[in-house]
């Protein structure tokens, strides 16, 4: 009677991995949001550091993604950054997955 409600004690923790992943994710996001609205402001004639961002951002993502999954499947942890760090990952490849794509047919 003495405990009060809605309180849940609980041996969760959120994992450094997990955190890793996130913070892999956004930064690979932001750089290719970066890289690609440089390169339309300069209307296509870009450097090749450019080229060099798009590679990290793809080894990143795949390293991010790797990371998260690996965390989601754990027990007792919590899934908010999983989930984060696989949705930024997922959203960095399929865009320079999109990249690509566009420089090859068009």
């Amino acid at each position: 009677m003495g405990r009060k409600p809605g309180y849940i004690f609980t041996n969760k923790r959120h994992s450094n991995r997990a955190i890793m992943s996130t913070i892999l994710g956004i930064i690979s996001s932001l750089s290719l949001a970066a890289v690609i609205y440089l390169s339309s402001v300069q209307a296509g004639a870009i450097p090749g550091g450019y080229g060099i961002t798009g590679f990290l951002v793809a080894v990143f993502s795949v390293t991010g993604l790797i990371l998260g999954i690996v965390t989601a499947v754990e027990k007792d942890r919590y899934k908010l950054f999983p989930c984060l760090g696989i949705l930024f990952n997922v959203i960095a490849l399929l865009g320079i997955g999109l990249v690509v794509y566009v420089g090859m047919y068009l």
